[in-house]
């Protein structure tokens, strides 16, 4: 008993750089007692893809709350900000019904509109990429299911479907990386969102019935993404994602004289009750009210065509089993240590945004003119001055998860070298679990972008890719049987044994400087050719 009061003690205790007796017991719970499995199985099996807005995106909201609630978390609690349309499928198929009958793997693309029951009809290859494309398909698509992209070759893969980082990998990570901003990569998305509204115009006008995309990876994976969600701006016209293999079968029976006859049932709803989407959040309150806080956060929504399994009910879980592991220790850290769970990530980071904008910090001038959607990601950046908020400092430091289910080896410092210093400190005890590596550079597209565009000291794990990027990302393969219950185990065990030393630490994280406007792009270079056309 004496032994075990001990060990409590040292974990009350607030610790300058670390508390080692207090990581003993953080991974005893972790390890040995870890619930992150169970998370993760109702995340996905039961509630299952989790769009945001969706029906099953509103029952984890629900769920999630309940859950740390039960755990003993404080201030649990939801914020909204808005959003757009509610939608989810409710049954769907793609069939080939001549030149012989064939069902096809396919999915309804994210927020178009349904089928008036079943629709038949002929199919029309007609690429398009640009506008000056429908030129030569005007007057051919009257009553046509119209397969608009190119279908391609068979891709052949350079590198493993599974991998875990050798030494070799990590060492190639540690480096520190210089702004390489490309001026024409944003504005090429903008672009291409655009193009989506004015295609979709274009087949409406021209009589089409429906369009049809191919699946940008090979081996039957679907994924269905489309980003129209805002009210007032929805698709006129079904469309679904077929897969590649399917897809070029279709393009070469028309190509040969044989035009395939397709059967649509697009059985997809609508919901505009609430076009607010949710952060969802959770406390351990800290001892010191004015020692600010820190953070850990994951999204918690997803795409449909699977179950979100390991983009993101991977790392929502994780996020959940360290509040878990560090309430059920009954930890009284000197900062508050603050959970959440973003919403709209996979639109634009628009959830993470949002608590930005109210927390940290605004960017541009009172009279620029609003930003929606997903001109929000490209065009709030690049805004200037940046505003910060009263609680702007509060913040201590922030660890985003959102890389997949495999194992964390260590943590990029983005490009924060005196943050690199003192994660190697916090790493010692834990090196045994794998966590070897702190690299130098930053990582980008996720949640923690937007603290990094305001100076805040946002962080993101190094973590194994397995078949992430490879074949379940975003994909009709994210399901649970994806998902490494070891490594999310240690992955969780690594995260609140991060969240109490930076919670303890007798000074918060060193912050970035305040960003401050690029310089004058290189007069020296070409403009973007695709600028140009």
């Amino acid at each position: 008993m004496r032994h075990l009061l001990l060990a409590a003690a040292a974990i009350v205790t607030p610790a300058h750089a670390q508390d080692h007796a207090a990581t003993v017991r953080i991974m005893d719970e972790g390890l040995a007692r870890s619930q992150v499995m169970v998370t993760a199985q109702h995340l996905t099996d039961v509630i299952g893809p989790r769009l945001t807005n969706s029906p099953q995106m509103r029952a984890a909201e629900v769920w999630t709350q309940a859950r740390f609630k039960e755990w003993g978390l404080k201030n649990v609690h939801k914020e909204g900000f808005d959003f757009g349309r509610g939608w989810w499928i409710e049954r769907s198929s793609v069939r080939m019904v001549t030149p012989r009958p064939l069902q096809l793997t396919a999915i309804p693309i994210a927020w178009t509109p349904p089928t008036a029951g079943t629709l038949s009809a002929p199919i029309k290859v007609a690429p398009m990429k640009k506008a000056s494309d429908f030129a030569q398909y005007r007057g051919k698509l009257a009553g046509k299911i119209v397969l608009v992209s190119q279908p391609g070759e068979v891709s052949e893969r350079k590198r493993a479907i599974f991998e875990r980082l050798s030494d070799e990998d990590l060492g190639k990570l540690d480096s520190y990386d210089l702004p390489n901003h490309d001026p024409h990569a944003d504005a090429r998305e903008l672009k291409n969102a655009d193009f989506e509204k004015q295609r979709d115009a274009f087949l409406k006008a021209e009589g089409a019935l429906a369009y049809a995309t191919i699946s940008y990876r090979d081996g039957k994976l679907v994924h269905g993404e489309g980003y129209m969600f805002e009210a007032g701006k929805s698709p006129t016209l079904p469309g679904v994602q077929i897969a590649a293999e399917d897809y070029r079968r279709l393009a070469r029976l028309a190509k040969i004289g044989q035009t395939p006859t397709l059967e649509i049932i697009s059985d997809v709803r609508y919901d505009d009750s609430d076009q607010q989407a949710y952060n969802i959040f959770a406390e351990i309150p800290g001892t010191d009210p004015k020692a600010g806080y820190v953070m850990a956060g994951a999204h918690l929504d997803s795409w449909v065509a699977g179950d979100g399994a390991t983009d993101n009910a991977a790392g929502s879980a994780v996020v959940m089993e360290a509040a878990r592991i560090l309430a059920k220790l009954n930890v009284r850290p000197k900062r508050t240590i603050r959970f959440a769970l973003w919403s709209g990530e996979e639109q634009a980071l628009l959830g993470s945004l949002a608590w930005v904008e109210k927390n940290l910090a605004t960017r541009g001038n009172a009279g620029d003119p609003p930003l929606t959607g997903e001109r929000r990601y490209y065009e709030w950046p690049k805004r200037w001055p940046i505003n910060p908020r009263p609680g702007y400092s509060e913040l201590a430091a922030y660890f985003n998860v959102d890389n997949g289910s495999g194992r964390f080896r260590g943590i990029y410092a983005e490009n924060n070298p005196e943050a690199a210093a003192t994660f190697r400190e916090w790493m010692v005890p834990l090196q045994g679990l794998g966590m070897t590596t702190v690299a130098a550079g930053r990582t980008d597209g996720t949640d923690h972008v937007f603290m990094q565009s305001v100076g805040a000291p946002g962080f993101q794990f190094i973590q194994d890719p397995l078949e992430y990027s490879s074949r379940t990302h975003h994909s009709s393969a994210d399901t649970f049987d994806h998902l490494k219950a070891e490594d999310m185990r240690q992955g969780a065990t690594v995260l609140a044994a991060f969240l109490l030393n930076a919670a303890n630490a007798a000074k918060p994280l060193p912050r970035p400087p305040l960003p401050t406007p690029p310089a004058v792009a290189n007069p020296f270079s070409y403009p973007d050719p695709e600028e140009t056309n």
